[in-house]
């Protein structure tokens, strides 16, 4: 990759992570708040909220709580530490009550707002192609600004050596970047007896796969509308059913490339750099973040791979709908009829054929960053594609009524019907999210007269 010190964006994205945080001995990470010396001796995440109680108690917004007894049984001996998230670190953080919510029960369910959280709001995701031309302005304008704005309550971790932990440390992120770190740091390989599982992380390859992937999008979402005070943002999608080329790579929406898969000076992410680039080992977390210069620009290849010349047509999209049961044994990506298996890509939609499809086949034919998967978030077309991945997911809740009764028991690390979805504060556990989005505060809107 070319040297782009001098570039523009380079001092101004700068200032957003020249700040560190340096703790010893230090292995969690994510609430600002909770990233004291105090709060690990005690394995405490219960921070005062503006009525100066912990966890907002004395408003009655909720209570400091002792998760111990929650513990999963029978961990192997741990050397990860997002096992058993959160409770590996906090043995104590909120419980929020009613619709209340967040690491300090500051914030508000999904789908509430207020300062009492009693305000419902149902907001529509609409296809990227729908938007009027100050309506996608407003959109680019917005992820600029999440690119560049300090996320005031949230740090990521880096690490030299996962093995040891007294390389930890936090370092500040815009609030991009905390999103764009979650992805990567949910799908670093686990580490379990001092050996790592290349194959296994949390947030792919089993059933937990769509759920992560939409409090994931939720999130971002609820982050930018705090961020800008608009409550109507709605990240948009990307409805590439049968596409022949990606129609939504222009410099007006998100960007064309060179020959070279640079992203053109005219693209509103041309300087847009991907953190945790450059350095995918797996016994490190994200070492390169506090140097913004070594990280890679933000590339894209669309239709240049042999095996992915392709996007899923219609026909694939109906036919992995017509998949009923949501995942199945050994809940991997070996699992045949499975729906979670085919939507995200490693079984096509016939429901026996073991191929790249649907999502995965998405990411390969972009090329570039979204490629590689663990930072594939960093590039904004990566929300775009989850969020219809989300809409695919939501037809198939509605066509079978599903609800969280149907996340089938499994002992896939991360990916048990209670585990907590990794790394996501509060507690959210993986089968909750077999719900209706309109339970959520969102629905989709219809494109395309085929749907």
């Amino acid at each position: 990759m070319p040297d782009l010190r001098g570039q523009f964006y380079t001092d101004m994205l700068g200032i957003c992570i020249v700040l560190m945080i340096c703790l010893s001995a230090v292995h969690s990470q994510f609430p600002r708040a909770c990233t004291t010396e105090a709060a690990f001796r005690t394995k405490t995440c219960c921070p005062l909220w503006k009525d100066n109680s912990p966890c907002g108690s004395l408003s009655g917004r909720g209570r400091c709580r002792d998760w111990t007894p929650l513990r999963r049984n029978k961990i192997p001996q741990v050397n990860d530490d997002r096992l058993d998230w959160p409770r590996f670190y906090y043995e104590n953080s909120c419980e929020c009550h009613g619709n209340y919510s967040g690491f300090d029960c500051g914030d508000c369910k999904h789908g509430y707002f207020g300062d009492k959280c009693d305000r419902k709001k149902m907001i529509i995701r609409r296809e990227i192609r729908e938007l009027s031309f100050l309506e996608k302005k407003r959109l680019f304008s917005y992820l600029a600004l999440a690119k560049t704005t300090k996320s005031k309550d949230f740090v990521v971790l880096i690490t030299g050596d996962r093995h040891h932990r007294e390389t930890y440390r936090f370092i500040d992120a815009s609030l991009y970047d905390v999103f764009a770190w979650m992805h990567y740091y949910a799908m670093k390989p686990i580490l379990i007896n001092n050996t790592f599982d290349l194959i296994k992380n949390f947030a792919h390859q089993g059933p937990a796969f769509p759920g992560w992937h939409r409090l994931a999008i939720l999130f971002l979402e609820r982050q930018i509308q705090m961020m800008t005070g608009d409550d109507d943002f709605a990240i948009p999608y990307y409805d590439w059913r049968g596409e022949k080329n990606c129609s939504i790579c222009t410099d007006d929406l998100l960007g064309n490339n060179n020959a070279q898969g640079i992203l053109t000076p005219y693209s509103h992410f041309s300087f847009w750099k991907a953190i945790c680039s450059g350095f995918n080992y797996p016994d490190a977390y994200c070492p390169t973040a506090d140097t913004e210069y070594k990280m890679e620009r933000l590339h894209r290849k669309p239709g240049t791979t042999p095996y992915a010349l392709n996007m899923p047509t219609f026909l694939d999209v109906e036919n992995t709908l017509k998949l009923k049961e949501f995942d199945t044994p050994p809940f991997n990506e070996t699992s045949l009829l499975s729906f979670r298996n085919a939507l995200e890509g490693f079984l096509a939609p016939d429901g026996v054929t073991l191929k790249r499809s649907m999502h995965n086949l998405i990411h390969i034919y972009l090329g570039g960053t979204m490629s590689q998967i663990p930072i594939s978030s960093n590039d904004p077309i990566f929300i775009l594609h989850h969020s219809y991945v989300d809409k695919i997911f939501e037809q198939w809740i509605a066509k079978y009524n599903a609800s969280p009764s149907a996340y089938p028991e499994n002992n896939e690390f991360g990916q048990s019907p209670t585990d907590c979805i990794t790394p996501f504060f509060p507690c959210y556990q993986n089968k909750d999210f077999i719900r209706k989005s309109t339970e959520f505060g969102y629905r989709y809107s219809v494109y395309n007269d085929k749907e």
